[in-house]
């Protein structure tokens, strides 16, 4: 039997711009395009896991937003007059993982998602309150944890993995812990799931069993969807803040352009808790805000953006490329940008793959933050990505311990971060501290360091450890087809030399391009690159303009 929905609720308040109110002139420019309708309590405007929905303004009474509307029934929030409803997924096409109840008879402005999309193009003020509300939203979403169930062991990879993919996704999302929540089992029972069946994730269209990346990118319509074109002008492997730069461009610039990924859009930058030194951003930026709103953007302008999607091999055929996916599949190019990145290297140590996702981490997102919370963690490194993990998640856990091999971290780490650092007494800095094993079961519970000066090692309570000691490129599904350094970051331009420029004939490569004509690298995944997000912006947003140069050359 359902729940009754609450009838008694005040109106949602305002936090962060979430929940704006729409002036005269606003709200008339939205009548213009849309359509005024009478709605009678308990209508139903757009419900969970609809393939469509469209954007409605409140002219008078109230709307509920619910999460597991006839079964669960939880009200998220309540909308009043002269607001407006939806979240980011009515920008992005997704579909709803929310249901919009009438709580209140009235009046409202119906505006299907095709003209909202257009006018908020073309009217500034529109487009900012509606993105601002929207990204506003989202974060409150995640926070609360109103969307889709995961039920799974905090001890399983699985659930570690799903866990992973939602955040990184900026899917909204509660985790009911098999450990630790008691209601798991139960709803288990009442859906007739068996626990070697989870993890598990349960919307409104039903329940996956231990789904796979893809399966869940399906379910909750991730990407842009339908068949690609046969043949595109730009392919783009990879989604890192070099990869969506080159995906706005191109297509702003009339490029047929399409993007892959194998987990997310923003790639290891949309890990980042805050970027605060980032052009044009003077408080900062999370990293996960700059990735959605550049995919917004490279939407906008038409770019193909499919997730998850893994690049394993390339082929070359009647003069254009083809990026072979892990599924079985292929994406068709004229031109290649890959911008795949790298990631972190791993700790040589015994025994390090059976605590992986279960107490070593390579990222510190929301997701991790959880399961560490009011635990003493450690983090592995010097550069500005371990100093913001730092920063981050000493406003989670119990202690924060940050180690480094030397003596000095402004070899490797920005001043601003090392003086925020400074201002926190959460976090703890060790110099000369290795890691030289790992203590616990099932999961990690301490680990044991040396001081690389006396020898001397002692143990020290750590329930996660996050690693960000270099970094090793994406590169093995490009072996023995594009000139490599020693690491296997990809030589481009001037870098090139003897038989490495063969292909090119008479030609010399053009900046960032490889020793493949038609095959350019930018951000992190290129030799000698500089690994920051601005740089790797502008190189992304530069090859577009090379790769005019090549299209036209042939």
């Amino acid at each position: 039997m359902a729940e009754p929905l609450g009838a008694g609720l005040e109106e949602t308040v305002d936090r962060n711009g979430a929940f704006p109110r729409l002036g005269d002139g606003q709200r008339a420019r939205l009548r213009a395009v849309g359509e005024v309708r009478k709605v009678q309590s308990g209508e139903v405007l757009f419900r969970e896991g609809e393939a469509a929905f469209d954007f409605f303004v409140i002219e008078s009474g109230a709307v509920m937003i619910v999460q597991g509307y006839g079964h669960e029934n939880r009200i998220v929030a309540v909308q009043g007059r002269h607001r407006f409803l939806g979240e980011i997924n009515l920008l992005t096409g997704s579909p709803p993982y929310l249901s919009a109840v009438v709580r209140d008879a009235g009046e409202v402005i119906q505006v299907s998602a095709e003209r909202l999309r257009a006018l908020v193009a073309e009217d500034q003020e529109l487009s900012n309150i509606v993105l601002r509300a929207y990204l506003a939203r989202r974060e409150i979403l995640i926070d609360v944890g109103a969307g889709v169930k995961l039920v799974g062991s905090r001890y399983s990879r699985c659930t570690h993995r799903l866990r992973e993919f939602l955040a990184r996704n900026r899917m909204p999302y509660q985790w009911m812990d098999l450990e630790q929540d008691e209601e798991a089992d139960a709803l288990l029972q009442a859906l007739g799931v068996d626990a070697a069946e989870t993890p598990v994730v349960i919307s409104g269209e039903g329940v996956l069993r231990n789904p796979s990346n893809a399966e869940v990118a399906r379910l909750l319509g991730f990407g842009s969807r339908g068949a690609p074109p046969p043949l595109c002008d730009l392919v783009i492997v990879g989604a890192g803040p070099a990869g969506l730069a080159a995906a706005v461009y191109g297509a702003s610039e009339g490029l047929d352009t399409q993007v892959i990924d194998t987990i997310a859009f923003g790639g290891q930058a949309s890990t980042s808790a805050r970027i605060e030194n980032y052009l044009g951003f003077p408080t900062g930026i999370s990293g996960s805000e700059l990735a959605e709103r550049a995919t917004l953007q490279a939407r906008r302008f038409g770019a193909r953006m499919v997730v998850p999607a893994q690049a394993v091999g390339l082929a070359q055929d009647d003069g254009h490329y083809s990026v072979e996916l892990a599924d079985g599949s292929a994406v068709h190019g004229r031109i290649v940008i890959v911008a795949t990145g790298a990631q972190y290297r791993r700790l040589d140590l015994p025994e390090l793959e059976r605590y992986e996702a279960v107490g070593i981490y390579y990222a510190a997102t929301q997701a991790e933050a959880q399961l560490c919370a009011g635990d003493p963690v450690v983090i592995v490194g010097g550069g500005n990505s371990a100093g913001q993990a730092a920063m981050f998640l000493s406003r989670h856990a119990a202690s924060c311990r940050l180690m480094i091999r030397g003596g000095d971290l402004g070899k490797s780490m920005s001043r601003y971060l090392i003086d925020e650092l400074d201002q926190r007494p959460q976090v703890e800095l060790m110099t000369y501290t290795e890691i030289v094993g790992l203590k616990g079961e099932p999961s990690l519970e301490a680990v044991v360091v040396a001081d690389k000066r006396t020898g001397e090692r002692r143990q020290l309570e750590a329930k996660a450890l996050f690693v960000f000691i270099g970094a090793d490129p994406h590169t093995d599904w490009l072996r023995s087809d594009v000139a490599m350094d020693e690491h296997c970051f990809l030589l481009t331009g001037r870098d090139l030399h003897g038989e490495d420029l063969d292909s090119h004939e008479d030609r010399r490569p053009l900046f960032l391009e490889t020793s493949r004509p038609g095959i350019f690298a930018v951000g992190d995944v290129h030799s000698g690159s500089i690994k920051r997000v601005a740089s790797a912006v502008g190189e992304g947003s530069m090859a577009v303009r090379l790769v005019h140069q090549r299209l036209a050359s042939r």
